[in-house]
């Protein structure tokens, strides 16, 4: 996948290094020469410094073979009028980031696939937190049919038992387990060791009852 990102900021920056580490190719675009520079020697990727609302730009970055475009800046206006420019190159993808939700329906209405606003997602994910406190981690998927939670177990009834008798149930399933900071996916004869920090795929409404077979 060759995909192209505007902003070089905190948001464009993460979202590269996740499109590199799963192998895709990147050109990140930059106005700032300052932070280009810096995003350049920092990323294994083309950068760019220049405005990505300039088609010529655009050009440039061979946006015609893109597979998909997404624009990260805190400037809403830039994103839209960019995106408005990148629809002219039939690029199947377009993601723009919104600061301010009450422009989230100006993007939608000129045609963009997806509009993101880290402001609304932030405040969702604070809400799942605070209703689920005792999920260190927590990120729903689909529907809201099933969430990622992260647990330490800390039961005795499983504590010593191998994976393949706890998991998984109708209810869950441990995808990875963490050792010594890295992440593992289990296998079926590997054996659970008390203290261990887990990622589970979860059936929504299931998390108390989950929580109290792997913690309590």
């Amino acid at each position: 996948m060759y995909a192209i990102i505007m902003g070089g900021g905190r948001v464009g920056r993460a979202l590269a290094n996740l499109l590199i580490d799963s192998g895709a190719d990147i050109t990140l675009i930059e106005s700032d020469e300052a932070l280009s520079n810096e995003v350049a020697a920092d990323l294994d990727a083309l950068v760019i410094c220049g405005n990505g609302t300039s088609s010529k730009l655009l050009e440039e970055s061979n946006i015609e073979d893109a597979d998909c475009f997404i624009a990260t800046t805190g400037n809403d206006e830039a994103n839209l009028l960019s995106c408005i420019l990148v629809r002219k190159y039939n690029v199947e993808t377009i993601v723009a980031r919104v600061s301010n939700p009450d422009h989230e329906e100006a993007f939608k209405e000129v045609g963009i696939d997806k509009v993101i606003s880290p402001e609304i997602s932030a405040a969702r994910d604070l809400a799942q937190y605070v209703t689920n406190p005792r999920a260190a981690k927590l990120t729903t998927l689909g529907e809201g049919d099933a969430e990622i939670i992260e647990m330490t177990i800390t039961n005795d009834k499983v504590v010593g038992k191998q994976f393949k008798d706890v998991s998984p149930t109708k209810d869950f399933i441990i995808i990875a387990t963490y050792k010594q900071g890295k992440l593992i996916i289990p296998q079926p004869d590997d054996t659970i060791i008390r203290g261990e920090k887990v990622s589970l795929l979860v059936k929504r409404g299931t998390l108390k009852k989950v929580s109290k077979k792997l913690e309590n």
